[in-house]
Order: C-alpha cells, then sequence, then structure tokens
C-alpha cells in the first residue's frame, strides 16, 4: 500500500472530533473539527454557498472542472489508483497492475495481472490532450502500481515525451518497490532525476522482517531500506508509508517498533501511516475471519502509532497520519512536532472516553 500526503482525496471528513483544546497549536490542522481543519475541507458548491467561495477558489475550481472534462478521452484499463497528494496531477498508465501484487492486504490490483502498457498508447493519450490541457499540466503520475519496474530506456522514454508534449511540466512522480530500485543503479536513477522523476511513493508497510514475511511482501526490511537508500543518493524524493494494525494484536508492538527504526534508517522527505483495512478476496480478510489474525482495537492501533513516533529519528520529515482509514488524523514536521506528537496521542490514550475517533463506518481506503 502505497501513499502518502494530505488527504486531499478523501471525500469525507471524521465523523467525532477530539476537542481543540486538548491538544497542541501546531496540530489543529489535522484535527476533524478544529478551526484549521474545517478550513480546509472540501467545499460542496451548491447554489447557497458558491458566491461566499473566495473568488480566486471559484477560479481555481473552474479551471479544474474544464480540465477533467477535457481529458475524457484519455484510456485508463481497471482500477486506478494515485496518492491523495496527486489529486490533481495528470495520471498516465504505463504499465498496468503491480509487479509485486503478492501482499495479503492489498486487493487493488487482484483482477488485473502485471503488463507493460504499449509505448504508442501512452503517445495517444498524452499528445491527444487538447493543447489548452497539456499547457496547464504541471505534474504527472505513471501509474499503475510501479512504473519503475520499467527498464531505465522505457522509463527514459516516457519521461522525453511527457517534456515534449507538456511544455509547464514541472513533477513527475511514481509508486515504485524495493526489487525495482534495486534493479537500477544509482546513476541511473540519477539520470531519471535529472529527466524529471523526481519523487517516488513507497510501501514500507512494516520494519519488522517477521511480519513482512506473514503479509508475503516478498522483501526484507533490509532490501527495502537500501532500495530506497539508492533512491535518496540519486536526489529523489520519497513518501513512505507503513500500516497500522499489520501484525495483528499479538506483535503489535514489535511491528510498530520495527517500523519506527526501519523509517528512520530511510529517513525520507515524507512519512504517511495508515490503518489497516480489511479488503474482500485477499487472504489477509481470511486470516482474520478464521481467527488466525486478530486485529488491534482503535486503541490498540493508537498504541501501535505512538510506538512508532516515539522510535522514529529523523532528519526533516513531514509526517502525515491523516488518511481516511486512520481513527485519529495527526501529523507534523518530525523532529520539531514530535513531542507534541507523542503528548497529545498520550492525552487521548490515558482517556479514551473523552475522545471521538472516527467511526468504523466512516473509515476508507
Amino acid at each position: 500500500m502505497q501513499d502518502s500526503g494530505d488527504d486531499t482525496a478523501s471525500r469525507r471528513s471524521a465523523g467525532g472530533h477530539t476537542p481543540a483544546r486538548t491538544l497542541p497549536r501546531a496540530l489543529l490542522l489535522h484535527v476533524p473539527g478544529s478551526i484549521s481543519a474545517a478550513r480546509t475541507r472540501d467545499h460542496k458548491c451548491t447554489g447557497s454557498n458558491i458566491a461566499e467561495l473566495p473568488a480566486r477558489r471559484r477560479a481555481r475550481g473552474a479551471r479544474r472542472r474544464a480540465t477533467h472534462a477535457s481529458i475524457g478521452s484519455v484510456r485508463y484499463h481497471g482500477a486506478v489508483i494515485r496518492p491523495p497528494s496527486e489529486a490533481d496531477s495528470l495520471i498516465v498508465q504505463v504499465t498496468y497492475g503491480c509487479s509485486n501484487n503478492t501482499c495479503d492486504f492489498c486487493g487493488t490490483y487482484l483482477q488485473k495481472p502485471f503488463a507493460v502498457r504499449p509505448f504508442d498508447e501512452v503517445v495517444e493519450d498524452v499528445t491527444g490532450l487538447p493543447v489548452t490541457v497539456r499547457q496547464r499540466v504541471r505534474r504527472v503520475f505513471l501509474a499503475d502500481g510501479d512504473a519503475v519496474a520499467l527498464s531505465t530506456r522505457k522509463l527514459d522514454q516516457i519521461l522525453d515525451l511527457l517534456h515534449r508534449a507538456l511544455p509547464n511540466l514541472e513533477r513527475v512522480s511514481s509508486y515504485a518497490n524495493a526489487r525495482n530500485l534495486l534493479g537500477k543503479t544509482v546513476e541511473e536513477l540519477a539520470a531519471l532525476r535529472e529527466r524529471g522523476l523526481q519523487l517516488l511513493y513507497l510501501g514500507l508497510e512494516s520494519g519488522d522482517d517477521q511480519t513482512l514475511a506473514d503479509i508475503h511482501k516478498g522483501m526484507t526490511v533490509a532490501e527495502q531500506i537500501e532500495g530506497c537508500r539508492r533512491a535518496s543518493d540519486a536526489g529523489m524524493q520519497l513518501s513512505v508509508t507503513a500500516i497500522l494494525g499489520l501484525a495483528g494484536r499479538e506483535r503489535s508492538l514489535v511491528h510498530a517498533a520495527a517500523t519506527g527504526d526501519a523509517l528512520s534508517a530511510i529517513d525520507p522527505e515524507y512519512i504517511g501511516l495508515l490503518t489497516l483495512m480489511l479488503t474482500p478476496g485477499t487472504r489477509m480478510e481470511r486470516k482474520v475471519a478464521s481467527g488466525e489474525v486478530v486485529l488491534p482495537d482503535s486503541m490498540g492501533m493508537l498504541r501501535e502509532l505512538r510506538e512508532i513516533v516515539a522510535h522514529l529519528d529523523v532528519s526533516d520529515c513531514l509526517f502525515r497520519c491523516n488518511h481516511a482509514s486512520n481513527y485519529l488524523p495527526i501529523g507534523g514536521r518530525l523532529p520539531g512536532d514530535k513531542e507534541a506528537i507523542i503528548a497529545s496521542l498520550d492525552k487521548v490514550l490515558e482517556a479514551p472516553a473523552a475522545v471521538r475517533l472516527r467511526p468504523e463506518s466512516w473509515r476508507l481506503l
């Protein structure tokens, strides 16, 4: 599962809220129901409130709707996902499915075997966009699950196409996994960075090797750390995610402590934590249904979150736990906000009855 950034893709805000007075001012942005959170919540532009929106925001929304209406000819095969922070990016599908596709918890590509999309189709989609749309594109996200699985030559070909067709392109990003990063040298990755592939989203999932083996990740912690090191040495930015609850109740805090340590070793620019959601048809769903895995309750998930944060030692990282799957949206800039985040979580764990967490029915992937 690879995701990070602000939860701009989620259209439903949390059901309950933690009173703003119980959390440090620096964290108000990440607490549903706070003044700052209310200001960033999505507007539904009805006849009664559209006039209240600032003119600049109305204009931006109109441009976005026009862009979305103009790219209807872009073809997508099967379900296509993207990180929430890529909400305004042009999504260009260059592969189908995930080159790994073995993780117990992930059902995204169960019905979509991995394949490389024909390059001529990619050319048709990109060059077929209206000129006005191509001039407005600033960011591109390469789908599906791991475009970095493509050879360096093919990626270079795609990046060259994007820069020729999109004159104002500023950044290209993609999901990635460690195996495919390890299949490229630092020099190859650096060349891709120079061509515009600047940001990679990687799902660490856990920093505990036993947990990774149990969920059939197919990679060790050491391999993931080394793959990320290569990308960082090449000058790429990393957005790394991990999943609360993934080890079940029995290894909950072992998973959490090891994940904090692994994230510290990677030292990415962005960290995003999600909470496990059971997807129908996955091995994880069957394990939980059979009793083989017993998941932590909501407070157990927050104890995991606290343990991860306590073990984080990063140089300068934007930390987010505000995905729609999480019970308590929270975040900050690390290391500066670390103690404030821990103190806030301690207050919740000490008096859980005083806090209204996101209801199960409002949690989303």
